[in-house]
């Protein structure tokens, strides 16, 4: 018998150690919808003025609206979409007035010519700061005006404009052949479930090879 207390505390420990964290996987699935419901319902809100220093956590997809002139640098970042292949989301500094900020105002193919504006344009879309640059992402090609990521700081840096980014979902003027793109939070991960089912099925697998091994011991000792 007492060679089986150490197995069968080490066994109860695994075990709990596994369902701990499944449980708390569990947890936070619950928060990650919950906060992925509050974005969703703050990207259908109606737009506000955009605020004078926006904050990357309390304002991320704030729906505003702003009006000014697009000036005639841009830069193009490359991506490619399911179903459509490669194109260029075009990122344009834009003129309030007041200050010049960063307006993404969707994506275009990768052959033709990006739209310039004259007087005013109003664009209604949702302040947001992508985090789309890790360190496998190449050096933008400044010769071709191409990007790879959207790095809001090097980008505001580039065209002289404020760190404040604007991903548009509609513009007061015909932007074709660009076409904004929608708002979604498609991009934010939320994979608790899965590893949620992973701790637990490890909580099972722990469990069964325990009373494996308490079986092994007790034929031996009978």
């Amino acid at each position: 018998m007492r060679r089986m207390i150490w197995p069968l505390v080490f066994g109860i420990g695994g075990v709990a150690i596994l369902v701990s964290l499944g449980v708390w996987q569990v947890q936070r699935l619950a928060w990650k919808e919950a906060m992925l419901a509050d974005i969703e319902a703050r990207i259908a809100d109606a737009p506000v003025a955009l605020p004078e220093a926006p904050d990357m956590e309390a304002d991320r997809f704030l729906p505003v609206e702003v009006t000014g002139q697009f000036r005639d640098a841009y830069a193009r970042v490359l991506v490619s979409q399911r179903g459509v292949g490669a194109g260029y989301r075009v990122i344009s500094p834009f003129d309030t007035g007041a200050r010049v900020i960063l307006v993404d105002r969707g994506i275009m193919p990768t052959e033709g010519a990006v739209p310039a504006h004259e007087g005013a344009v109003t664009v209604t879309g949702n302040v947001h700061w992508p985090e789309e640059v890790d360190g496998f992402t190449p050096e933008p090609d400044l010769a071709r005006n191409i990007w790879y990521a959207r790095d809001v700081d090097a980008l505001a840096a580039h065209l002289d404009a404020e760190p404040v980014f604007v991903i548009a979902r509609d513009l007061s003027v015909d932007d074709a052949p660009i076409t904004p793109l929608p708002v979604t939070t498609e991009g934010i991960p939320n994979d608790h479930l899965n590893y949620a089912i992973t701790w637990f099925s490890l909580a099972v697998l722990w469990l069964g090879m325990t009373l494996y091994l308490l079986w092994r011991i007790r034929r031996r000792t009978v």
